[in-house]
């Protein structure tokens, strides 16, 4: 009972901010000069970004967790943390492709942020193929823990691509601070915290989903 309300008050939260979001973005926030109504893309963009990292986060911390207590638990997690990090990492690169069309005249470049983060999308989707192709083999299971710990070094590499090499990606954090108008970045902020609360909820959705299976096959053993 306790989750479910928990699951309910997020929703109710959730689609509150969305509402927020989606005013702030389509009605609020001005038309950027340069790029135009395409930019707009952005506020959905980068925060999809910032979900893939957190979940690929996730999916390295409980690598290291269950590699350290052998719970289900923790691998669970991985596994829908990292499920729900491709599925959002695809997006990232679909949106990317939308954006650059106009704005580069190419739906794909081959520059350091975009190749880097290509490898991570490459390194996760073989995480979940290895933790599928494991099943109840817990020697399987510790090597998939064992790439996703390893796949989460690609992520400082993809932060840090545009920074240390030259690319077209813009970088819009940096020591000097954001780089944004206040508007902008007032409703990137909104969409990173929406975003953050579609994840937590997912997440939630998702774990459940994964240990309620596991009972289900329990109870099935104990059929004769």
């Amino acid at each position: 009972m306790a989750r479910g309300f928990d699951d309910r008050a997020i929703a109710w939260i959730l689609l509150v901010a969305m509402v927020v979001s989606l005013y702030m973005v389509f009605m609020y926030v001005p038309t950027e000069r340069e790029m135009g109504i395409i930019q707009r893309i952005f506020y959905f963009h980068v925060p999809l970004a910032w979900i893939s990292f957190l979940a690929f986060l996730m999916v390295c911390i409980a690598g290291i967790q269950y590699l350290r207590q052998r719970s289900r638990w923790w691998d669970a997690l991985g596994t829908s943390a990292a499920e729900i990090g491709v599925l959002f990492s695809t997006l990232v690169l679909i949106t990317g492709s939308i954006w650059a069309k106009p704005i580069w005249g190419t739906w794909w470049t081959w520059e350091p942020r975009l190749v880097t983060f290509l490898i991570l999308w490459f390194i996760y989707v073989g995480y979940l193929l290895l933790r599928a192709a494991a099943g109840d083999d817990e020697r399987k299971a510790r090597l998939a823990a064992v790439v996703g710990i390893v796949g989460f070094l690609d992520v400082p590499l993809v932060f840090f691509s545009a920074r240390l090499l030259r690319g077209l990606s813009p970088v819009v954090f940096t020591r000097q601070g954001a780089g944004l108008a206040p508007p902008m970045l007032w409703t990137l902020l909104v969409s990173l915290a929406t975003f953050t609360l579609l994840f937590v909820l997912l997440l939630r959705q998702r774990l459940f989903l994964e240990l309620a299976r596991d009972e289900v096959e329990s109870l099935k053993e104990l059929v004769p």
